[in-house]
């Protein structure tokens, strides 16, 4: 496994990226409201990435349709937007890819529509609050599977599941580079494999689950839901680990 070490001029190179994305989600979540579709909410978030000089990077990516994964309800990743109009309790998930100057930016969001149920509160904040906790802790020297295990920890600590056979990965010169970041411990211990650096860019992005972890994708071949079939909930930011912290480089 070669995980990348950026030097600062990349990893600016990787925050001006970073910044569109953040300013795309910024933009969905003011948008979010009963009656919006999600094909003109993916129409719009792909007009701001391009008046700012950038791609949209999921666009075409493993032949993803379009520039946005709205994740709706049930949905808990790779939604794509259809014709939906959002209806008053609904959960959706954004998740948003750039590419600016051969360098790409990824980040997400969930949020409710309207009024939601404490339920639907409570799942959106285990993901943005797993998220934040495992940012926190970052620090040289740790372990992936350290963080991993952390994530996996709190999520089920807050009486949730963590998504299988989906993970947070590396970023750079391409979407996804390595290392693969679970957000759960896949077998042996978290003392082993390769350790966090100073100068790694890597995502991370809490994917919920209400009761069972093991995931469906559906008939499209990219929603990807529980087979608790339950709503779910997601967050991603890009983090820089410079001077011994990690630095959101997608920060709104």
């Amino acid at each position: 496994m070669a995980i990348a070490i950026r030097k600062n001029v990349e990893i600016d190179k990787l925050r001006a990226a970073n910044k569109i994305v953040a300013g795309a989600l910024n933009l969905l979540r003011e948008n979010t409201k009963v009656g919006a579709s999600l094909q003109e909410l993916d129409a719009m978030a792909e007009d701001y990435i391009r008046s700012h000089k950038a791609l949209p990077s999921f666009k075409g990516l493993y032949g993803f349709p379009n520039a946005v994964c709205t994740s709706l309800n049930e949905v808990i990743i790779h939604g794509i937007p259809t014709d939906y109009k959002l209806q008053e309790g609904d959960v959706i998930g954004y998740d948003i890819g750039t590419k600016l100057q051969g360098y790409y930016g990824d980040a997400a969001i969930t949020v409710g529509v309207g009024k939601i149920s404490e339920e639907d509160e409570a799942l959106i904040a285990c993901a943005k609050d797993t998220l934040y906790h495992a940012i926190e802790n970052i620090k040289p020297g740790m372990r992936f599977k350290e963080l991993s295990f952390l994530m996996q920890e709190f999520i089920r600590g807050r009486g949730y599941e963590p998504l299988r056979d989906f993970c947070g990965h590396g970023i750079g010169k391409a979407p996804h580079e390595d290392p693969q970041i679970p957000n759960y411990l896949d077998g042996g211990s978290p003392k082993a494999g390769p350790k966090i650096k100073n100068g790694m860019v890597f995502c991370l992005e809490p994917m919920i689950c209400q009761k069972e972890a093991k995931p469906v994708i559906l008939s499209n071949g990219w929603d990807v839901t529980s087979t608790d079939g339950l709503r779910g909930s997601h967050y991603e930011h890009t983090v820089a680990v410079i001077g011994g912290k990690a630095e959101i480089l997608s920060q709104g």
